[in-house]
């Protein structure tokens, strides 16, 4: 397999474990949490930064996106993502799943695929699970996702019955399309099955194990963080991870603050990806080591101290509080590249953090106090 999940430590009081993710493009430590780079790209960061400045081991694009703007043809013919946007580290493609569950009225699901239509320009498109098993061959990402329903919430549980039933049988005809075709760069890739069926515990048990029985690389859990409570999500996760195999890396999508991610961690997940770091940056909410700022607040206009010292990110010790919020009010570009710095360096540093505390035996303690500090409003 040229996929290999090796686990490192284990913490005595919760789940929460370390270990690392072989694959051909380099090591993925875990707990890991990935940028998101919808088209290939980071909002407003150069590959430089996330690679030099907070080392992102790995980062997500979106088959979705890619598919429809530059098109697979065109990544295709500069020979692949990697050599697109010259990230050498793995990529990981979700695959459009979750983007066809957002259009709405905007699409139709099918049990041969899904009709939708662009969000850019209206035209008619259609998904199979062996169109998106394909279109993420030729975009050459390292980890490919299968292709699934994702259920809004709430659903009613007939739907979301259903809607996990045409998931499963979708992933089947995504292995069969897989296993029947090449990866075209030299470089293995590996695809992941993605569990489904709402906040409904009994669904979840039946997907969990469907997808286990797949011996895949790489397990995800999707479908949550759609609105549902914390609550909701951590029960479904808790259920999930004694039923997926333990020696697999578990991947939990779209997910979520640092609180939700470190209560995650303690239930045994290991990977993350979620746009809610850079996004929120975009609109001056960062994320620090002391807790959450509103850069935009009229409390932080004469404060001079930098905006987190503890920062991966240079600029973060650079420049102050008063001078990114300047920034912001005056619509500079800069201020959002400094703010998603900050906040996807936080995460970055987060579950290397964690990492260290899980090795050296401290994880759960450490843990009540960094959600605490974390989710506090300054």
């Amino acid at each position: 397999m040229s996929f290999k999940f090796e686990i490192h430590y284990r913490d005595p009081q919760t789940n929460a474990r370390t270990g690392q993710i072989v694959t051909p493009r380099g090591i993925i430590q875990t707990p890991i949490f990935m940028p998101v780079g919808t088209a290939a790209s980071v909002k407003g960061v150069h590959m430089a930064e996330l690679e030099e400045t907070i080392d992102a081991e790995i980062i997500l694009a979106n088959t979705y996106h890619l598919y429809l703007r530059p098109g697979e043809d065109i990544i295709n013919q500069a020979g692949g993502i990697h050599r697109f946007n010259s990230w050498e580290r793995p990529i990981l493609t979700d695959s459009g799943g979750y983007q066809v569950y957002s259009l709405g009225k905007n699409r139709k699901i099918k049990e041969d695929g899904v009709a939708f239509r662009s969000h850019i320009d209206g035209s008619l498109h259609f998904f199979t699970p062996e169109s998106v098993v394909d279109i993420q061959r030729k975009i050459g990402a390292d980890i490919i996702m299968a292709f699934d329903e994702c259920t809004p919430y709430p659903c009613e549980r007939s739907y979301a019955r259903d809607s996990m039933h045409l998931t499963h049988r979708w992933l089947d005809r995504c292995i069969e399309r897989f296993d029947s075709s090449s990866p075209l760069y030299g470089y293995e890739q590996c695809l992941s099955p993605i569990v489904q069926g709402s906040v409904y515990p009994e669904l979840r048990t039946q997907s969990a194990e469907y997808i286990a029985s797949k011996d895949a690389p790489i397990n995800a859990i999707g479908g949550l963080s759609v609105g549902e409570p914390d609550e909701d999500m951590y029960a479904m996760v808790d259920l999930l991870t004694g039923i997926l195999p333990e020696d697999r890396p578990r991947y939990l999508m779209g997910v979520g603050t640092p609180a939700n991610v470190l209560e995650n961690i303690a239930m045994g997940i290991d990977m993350f990806d979620c746009v809610l770091p850079s996004r929120n940056a975009r609109h001056g909410l960062l994320y620090t080591e002391a807790g959450i700022i509103n850069i935009r607040n009229e409390k932080w206009k004469d404060d001079f101290s930098p905006i987190d010292p503890e920062s991966p990110s240079t600029a973060s010790h650079r420049h102050s509080k008063a001078y990114l919020r300047h920034l912001f009010m005056s619509k500079e570009l800069l201020a959002g590249q400094i703010a998603t710095l900050q906040n996807l360096g936080f995460y970055l540093k987060l579950v290397r953090t964690v990492r260290e505390k899980i090795r050296e035996g401290e994880f759960r303690s450490w843990k009540e106090k960094a959600t605490l500090r974390y989710s506090q409003r300054l």
